[in-house]
């Protein structure tokens, strides 16, 4: 027998089943939320390998602030603009059509990493290192004489990049210029890369500095900047030790004078070979023996075997020899 609903009950029945849907309005808004997820994108820097990743880079940035200003003599900036994970295509579509691009090699790695300048920077630095007072010029092709000036620019770029990642390990080699239908051949267009860009400043010019590492030197460098490789040393003990070692081998100016007194000119003047400039210290007092222009001690002049020697006669710090 089937059951008839009133009409109150039925309009019960509604109010309920609207109390528990939810508006219209708020499920616009959840819908609005939502964005698709590009797994091309995982695996990203961190925010803790960031900021090892930003220090680095910082004292690589200051470094060559100072080198290339004071090699360039004038005045020269350079900055961190930023420090990101893409692939190797995207870094590609950013290379403008006319640049300057070589090849780096990573040392113990083996593995080649991409250099690439804006060339609005080599007019000026060319004119600077040929004596001219680094004017801008047209955005052109390099030529032989240039770009091998260029390239010295390159080479230093590198040893600071050496200097200021030598806590992970790795040494920049600068290989060749790489022309543009040659760079997609470094490495996979796939490659996920890790890209830095620094942003140069000169008083006549500006550009960009963008370097690419492929996957395998990207991870190195996480692996261990994340780590305590770089903060804690397996062998601190036998580090100091080498250094002090090496540090006992530093030669430094040493010589036996007599403590400072004032002459009269006048018998300065007067001395000729044979005479005898008294200088009005005692017979007992004891020469100094000066090490880097530092009195070390009173010493005495002796001789020791075919040499002269000097024996310490007390020190500051209550040794006798």
């Amino acid at each position: 027998m089937e059951k008839m609903l009133k009409q109150d009950e039925i309009d019960a029945l509604f109010q309920a089943a609207r109390a528990i849907s939810p508006e219209p309005s708020k499920l616009s808004d959840t819908t609005s939320n939502v964005v698709p997820y590009n797994f091309g994108r995982a695996g990203q820097i961190s925010n803790e390998q960031l900021r090892a990743i930003s220090m680095l880079n910082d004292l690589f940035a200051r470094n060559l602030t100072h080198n290339l200003a004071a090699w360039l003599r004038c005045r020269f900036q350079v900055n961190l603009v930023s420090a990101e994970q893409i692939l190797f295509n995207e870094f590609l579509m950013r290379i403008p059509e006319i640049s300057y691009v070589t090849s780096v090699r990573l040392e113990p790695l083996g593995a080649l990493s991409v250099l690439q300048l804006d060339l609005a920077l080599a007019p000026p630095i060319v004119d600077l290192l040929l004596g001219g007072d680094g004017k801008e010029g047209p955005l052109r092709e390099l030529t032989d004489i240039e770009e091998a000036i260029l390239g010295s620019v390159v080479e230093i770029i590198c040893r600071e990049l050496t200097a200021a990642w030598q806590s992970v390990g790795l040494s920049f080699n600068f290989e060749r210029r790489q022309m543009q239908t040659q760079i997609a051949r470094i490495m996979s267009v796939s490659e996920k890369t890790l890209c830095l860009s620094f942003e140069i400043r000169m008083p006549q010019g500006s550009g960009l500095l963008n370097l690419a590492f492929p996957a395998v030197v990207a991870n190195t460098i996480l692996r261990r900047l994340t780590s305590d490789w770089g903060r804690h040393r397996r062998h601190a003990t036998e580090t100091r030790t080498r250094i002090e070692a090496s540090a006992r081998k530093i030669r430094f100016g040493a010589c036996l004078q007599l403590p400072t007194v004032r002459v009269v000119a006048r018998e300065i003047e007067n001395l000729q070979p044979g005479s005898v400039l008294r200088l009005g210290l005692s017979a007992a007092l004891p020469a100094e023996l000066r090490i880097a222009g530092q009195c070390l001690a009173p010493a005495q002049a002796i001789r020791r075997g075919a040499h002269r020697a000097a024996r310490l006669q007390s020190s500051s710090e209550g040794r006798s020899a």
